[in-house]
């Protein structure tokens, strides 16, 4: 049994030579982030299509276990809304070739007014995607949550599809006040949705954000622990990634959750030992 784990980011300054080897050239950067963790969330793809030279070097950093979840870019899902953007779609499909089974899933975000009037074409598109990748959708309008009626008629069109729900799951977030200014900054951007926990396909993906305090963060994700250790008994191979509004303890936070994890199920395989954050001797090479 393998629990894949995860950051919102392979790369983030307060890491560098506390968590991860400093100074390191940028394309090393996922090669080190990959010794903590085993997974990531791939959210730089929202901005722009990386060129195909770009993933052959994530690629080249990185193990086939490793899972990268990608995000579809702005235009297709937030501009175009998932309509007349084929050439968009090709085109970042055809980037991403290089990851080969490192694409563990094709993330598609929707804005919070892709409501339940949206699922025709949200049917529409995943109908029309190639079947050599998983898909994973993260919706945030509230009457998915809130209208028993939207929720499934999302979970039959997620199922045609063979598509995952992705929770991001904010309650901890927004459950006190924000005591420091990255907090208060995520309680402005964050979305405040129900919390949701049931898987749809035997790869469920979980997107967690909890408070820039370790210990509120871990308190509250008790519930995830228990979840995905009943997933893992139950065959399916889940990946969590952890997020706090600062991220500064991100990747130990991502191994801690493993931890909490494999203490209920001692039969995951543990993660390796992460790269010490001393700079190395040698400068490191992609090959």
């Amino acid at each position: 049994m393998r629990l894949h784990v995860g950051c919102a980011m392979w790369t983030h300054a307060p890491w560098q030579g506390r968590l991860l080897p400093h100074p390191l050239p940028p394309g090393e950067r996922l090669r080190a982030y990959a010794t903590w963790c085993n997974a990531v969330e791939g959210n730089t793809t929202f901005y722009a299509t990386p060129s195909r030279s770009t993933v052959e070097s994530w690629a080249g950093q990185t193990d086939p276990g490793f899972r990268f979840v990608v995000k579809l870019p702005r235009p297709i899902t937030h501009e175009r809304r998932l309509t007349g953007a084929d050439d968009d779609l090709r085109a970042f499909l055809d980037a991403i070739e290089p990851l080969g089974p490192r694409a563990h899933a094709l993330w598609i975000q929707l804005p919070g007014s892709f409501g339940p009037a949206d699922a025709g074409a949200l049917a529409a598109f995943l109908g029309r995607l190639p079947r050599d990748h998983r898909y994973a959708v993260e919706v945030r309008h509230r009457a998915f949550f809130e209208d028993t009626r939207a929720a499934r008629l999302l979970e039959r069109v997620l199922a045609v599809a063979g598509a995952e729900w992705v929770p991001f799951d904010t309650t901890v977030l927004f459950r006190t006040p924000p005591t420091s200014d990255a907090e208060r900054d995520a309680w402005s951007k964050k979305p405040r949705v129900p919390l949701r926990t049931a898987a749809l396909t035997d790869r469920p993906i979980v997107r967690y954000i909890g408070r820039d305090d370790p210990e509120r963060t871990a308190e509250g994700w008790r519930h995830w622990v228990e979840t995905v250790a009943g997933w893992l008994r139950e065959g399916r191979s889940p990946t969590v990634f952890v997020h706090t509004p600062d991220n500064a303890d991100a990747p130990t936070l991502a191994r801690r959750f493993h931890d909490d994890v494999r203490a209920e199920v001692p039969g995951l395989e543990p993660l390796p030992e992460p790269m010490a954050p001393e700079a190395p001797d040698e400068p490191l090479t992609l090959f």
